[in-house]
């Protein structure tokens, strides 16, 4: 189900994906803090449309200002077990890993998930983009379904 929300007029595009940070030190005293500030912080989203003859609104956050958008909870691409990397299967990520330079660093510590939580499996992609894993991990690159409180 699609959220209407305020984003940054930079970030207005369709297909966007972003993670929410939550509420700002500038967002203090804005009159647009009720439809701006609703959205879980720390959770991926996904613009799915924006609204027709929005207007820009000044923004003490955002230099270009804030429009309105349609978002809904997205799709985490994310490394996980090899073993129990099914469709439909309920995985926890493998935990955090120091090699920042690998390409599948992005995937081992995705930006919207949570080490803590547990996350069914949406799809299976395949082979995650690593050659091999440095901490020896077995690992593949799945599509986890967004937490329920998205």
């Amino acid at each position: 189900m699609a959220t209407v929300t305020l984003v940054g007029t930079r970030l207005a595009r369709e297909g966007t994906e972003f993670v929410y940070q939550g509420e700002a030190d500038a967002c203090e005293g804005c009159p647009y803090r009720d439809q701006c500030l609703n959205l879980t912080p720390g959770r991926r989203y996904r613009i799915t449309d924006i609204r027709e003859d929005a207007h820009t609104l000044d923004c003490a956050v955002h230099d270009t200002g804030v429009t309105a958008v349609e978002v809904e909870p997205a799709t985490i691409r994310a490394n996980v077990a090899a073993d129990s990397a099914y469709a439909g299967s309920n995985v926890s990520l493998e935990g955090s890993c120091p090699h920042t330079g690998c390409p599948s660093h992005e995937y081992c510590e995705p930006a919207g998930a949570d080490f803590e939580l547990s996350y069914r499996i949406d799809s299976v992609v395949g082979d995650p983009p690593h050659d091999f894993c440095m901490l020896d991990r077995d690992l593949t690159l799945v599509d986890l379904e967004p937490p329920e409180d998205a």
